[in-house]
C-alpha cells in the first residue's frame, strides 16, 4: 500500500467520523427539541402525573350514601368509592386528597384540573361530550318498593289501574315509572320525602325507584315493604368513574381494566354491600339479581 493510498484510506476515516457526529449532533438537537414537548406531554397526562407527585385527586361528595359518608367527629371518609379510590392509590402507591363536590361539579372539577377522578356518575350522553369514562362499574337497576303482602317480579306486574305508584316529579323515577307502568294508578309528589310519606301512610303500594334509594329508605323504616328489582325489561342506569379528557388514554384505560378485574373477582360487590351497611342495609337485604 502506497503512501497516498493510506492518506486516501485516513481521509476516509476522518469523513465518516465527521459524518458520524454530524448525525449525531442531529439527534441529539432533535431530541433537546423534543424534550420540551414531551416533558409537557407527561406533564398534561394524569397517569403521569399522579404517578410523579404521588397524589390522586377525587372529589367526594358529602352525605351520598353508600358512596361516600364523612365522619364529622374525625374527618375521615368512609363508603363504596372511598374503598375504590384507598385500592387504586394503593395499586399506584399514591396518597389521597380530598375535593368536597357534587355529582354535576365533579365533571366541573374534572374539567378545570382540580381532581383527577370522579366516582358514582352516570355516563350520559351530555356529560361524554366532555369528559371521558371508564367501564361500567355496575349497572344500577331500577325496581319497585312494594308494601307488605304484595308480590311483583316484572314491570306487567305492578301495570294495573289498581296498583297506586308513587314517584317523585321529574326524577328517572317517574320517567321509568311511566314508561313501564303506564297502565298503573301513577301520583308524582314534589320531593323523595313526600313519596315515602304517602308508602308509609298507606296511601300508594308501590315506589319506584333506583336500588340505592328503595333498600336504604327501608333500612330506615322497615314498615315501609320490600325492594325488588323488576324484570322484563330489566332496567338500569350505568354507573362509572369519569375522567378528564385527554388524547392519551392510558389513565382511562388502566382504570377500566381495574374496573374489570375487580368486578370479576367478586371485590366490587363486596365493596358495595360494606358501603350498603353504612346505612343499616344488611348484605343479606341486597338482592342477588344485582350484577356487580
Amino acid at each position: 500500500m502506497t503512501t497516498s493510498d493510506e492518506q486516501k484510506i485516513s481521509e476516509d476515516r476522518r469523513e465518516a467520523l465527521r459524518y458520524a457526529l454530524a448525525i449525531g449532533s442531529g439527534a441529539a438537537l432533535a431530541s433537546a427539541m423534543a424534550s420540551p414537548a414531551s416533558a409537557q406531554a407527561a406533564a398534561d397526562n394524569t397517569l403521569d402525573r399522579v404517578r410523579a407527585s404521588k397524589v390522586l385527586r377525587i372529589a367526594v361528595l358529602p352525605g351520598e350514601l353508600p358512596y361516600f359518608n364523612k365522619d364529622l367527629a374525625t374527618g375521615n371518609w368512609s363508603g363504596f368509592s372511598i374503598e375504590m379510590a384507598n385500592d387504586i392509590a394503593k395499586l399506584l402507591d399514591v396518597k389521597l386528597e380530598y375535593t368536597e363536590s357534587t355529582y354535576g361539579n365533579s365533571v366541573l372539577d374534572l374539567q378545570a384540573n382540580k381532581i383527577d377522578l370522579g366516582f358514582a356518575l352516570n355516563p350520559t350522553p351530555q356529560r361524554a361530550l366532555v369528559v371521558d369514562f371508564t367501564n361500567t362499574v355496575f349497572p344500577h337497576p331500577f325496581g319497585a318498593m312494594l308494601k307488605k303482602g304484595l308480590e311483583a317480579k316484572t314491570w306487567a306486574d305492578i301495570n294495573k289501574p289498581e296498583v297506586r305508584i308513587a314517584v317523585d316529579v321529574g326524577s328517572a323515577n317517574e320517567a321509568v315509572a311511566r314508561r313501564f307502568a303506564p297502565n298503573a294508578t301513577i301520583k308524582s309528589l314534589k320531593s323523595r320525602d313526600e313519596v315515602m310519606l304517602e308508602m308509609a301512610s298507606g296511601r300508594v303500594d308501590v315506589v319506584v325507584n333506583a336500588l340505592v334509594l328503595g333498600l336504604t329508605a327501608i333500612a330506615k323504616n322497615p314498615n315501609l315493604g320490600t325492594y325488588k328489582i323488576l324484570q322484563s325489561p330489566s332496567v338500569s342506569v350505568a354507573s362509572a368513574m369519569a375522567v378528564r379528557r385527554e388524547s392519551d388514554k392510558r389513565w382511562r384505560d388502566f382504570l377500566s381494566v381495574w374496573v374489570d378485574y375487580n368486578r370479576g373477582i367478586g371485590q366490587m360487590r363486596e365493596w358495595f354491600v360494606k358501603g350498603l351497611s353504612l346505612s343499616d342495609v344488611k348484605p343479606e337485604d341486597v338482592p342477588v339479581e344485582l350484577s356487580i
